[in-house]
This record gives structure tokens, C-alpha cells and sequence, in this order.
């Protein structure tokens, strides 16, 4: 499928899209290990997120620092890439990073934490960005808590990045008020955790999950 090309998904076209899991962090609260290879549920969460959003997307990339051999053995046709610049300067660098790699002009953005993707999350970020024409970012809202980093950006959006980034500002939230961010929302009266970030909170959850 060629740049600028679009998908077709239950009868609606959005444009091609790329994921990209966000995974560059130090996870200093999880004691360093690496999230993405770690088990929150059944699958490890590289595998859950990579099977549920593959369906609809045109190339699949890790934001990462590490374990690349590791990432590719598990997915042999995954991507990734590291950060512009070091220094684990947060998500709205692996943002910005993003756009010298990718070839789609919308990148899905995933934590590698993430407890739980909605049903046709991708298919309803499309359509609430196309509600703005100035909108260059829309993101993702569980029972009314916002998860920036869960989130559709448009390439367009890099001169706004950059410019957050010179001025050492890395607030997603502030960012994406300058990107006229749009929001998806969705209800799942079930979860507990948004997304993991402590070994603390990682108990927690599946001691709830096996509860409930």
C-alpha cells in the first residue's frame, strides 16, 4: 500500500496509518525491567498490543533503547527506533523522533503499558481528528481520564513538537492544546489501571483482575 493510500475498515477509509509503541522510558518504578516484555495479563505486552491494532495498520514500530534481538525474535517483521537525542527526555520526544522513520502521515501512538485497547480505538481517532480541521492530534479517554501517549497524530504536527522540545516544554497535555487536540471516548466499567507504572500498582492489578 502506497504513501497517502488509504485503509478500508468496516466500510469507512482513513487514511494509511503506522503504530508506534512507545517504549523508551527507564521504568526507574518498575525497577528497570523492560514493560513491553513483561506479562500484565495472558500475553506478554508486546504481543497484545501488536495483535489487536496490526489488523489496521500499515507498519508496526518499537520506541525503545534496548532488546531490539529480543523484539524481532518475538515479531520478526516489527520496526524501531530509538530517540532523536538521549537522555529518556519522555514520550513527546518519541514523538517527534517518530517522523524521521515513519512513512504513513498519521502515526497511532501506544504506551507500552497500556491495560487496555478499546474496540475500533484506531477507526474512532480518525474520525474525531476529522472534526477539526485544525486538529493535528486526537487521544484517547477511559471513563473520563485522559492517556495522552494513547494517541493519532498527524505529521503536520512536528513544527509544533519541535518547538515544545526547543523551549524544554514536554507536557503532553500542553502540547496537544497547541495541536487543537480532538478526544475519542470510551467506558469500561472493569478496569481498574489504565497503565502500569509500578510494580506496586502491577500486584494490584492482577490481584483485581483475578477478583473480579
Amino acid at each position: 500500500m502506497k504513501k497517502g493510500s488509504k485503509r478500508e475498515n468496516n466500510k469507512t477509509v482513513y487514511p494509511r496509518t503506522d503504530l508506534v509503541i512507545l517504549a523508551g522510558g527507564q521504568a526507574r518504578r518498575m525497577n528497570g525491567i523492560n514493560k513491553l516484555l513483561q506479562k500484565f495479563d495472558e500475553q506478554i505486552q508486546l504481543i497484545k498490543i501488536y495483535q489487536q491494532l496490526k489488523p489496521n495498520i500499515a507498519q508496526v514500530w518499537i520506541n525503545s533503547h534496548r532488546d531490539y534481538s529480543i523484539y524481532q525474535k518475538i515479531i520478526p517483521n516489527i520496526y524501531y527506533y530509538q530517540d532523536d537525542e538521549t537522555g529518556f527526555q519522555g514520550p513527546l520526544m518519541g514523538m517527534k523522533s517518530a517522523w524521521s522513520h515513519v512513512q504513513s502521515d498519521y502515526v497511532l501512538f501506544v504506551p507500552c503499558d497500556v491495560t487496555y485497547i478499546p474496540s475500533k480505538v484506531l477507526l474512532k481517532l480518525h474520525v474525531a481528528l476529522a472534526k477539526n480541521n485544525l486538529a493535528e492530534v486526537a487521544y484517547v479517554e477511559i471513563n473520563g481520564k485522559p492517556l495522552y501517549p494513547f494517541c493519532l497524530v498527524k505529521r503536520s504536527s512536528l513544527v509544533t513538537l519541535n518547538l515544545h522540545i526547543e523551549q524544554e516544554q514536554r507536557s503532553l497535555k500542553h502540547c496537544f492544546s497547541d495541536l487543537h487536540a480532538q478526544v475519542a471516548c470510551f467506558k469500561n466499567h472493569a478496569l481498574f489501571f489504565h497503565s502500569i507504572n509500578s510494580l506496586d500498582e502491577l500486584q494490584q492489578y492482577q490481584q483485581l483482575k483475578f477478583l473480579h
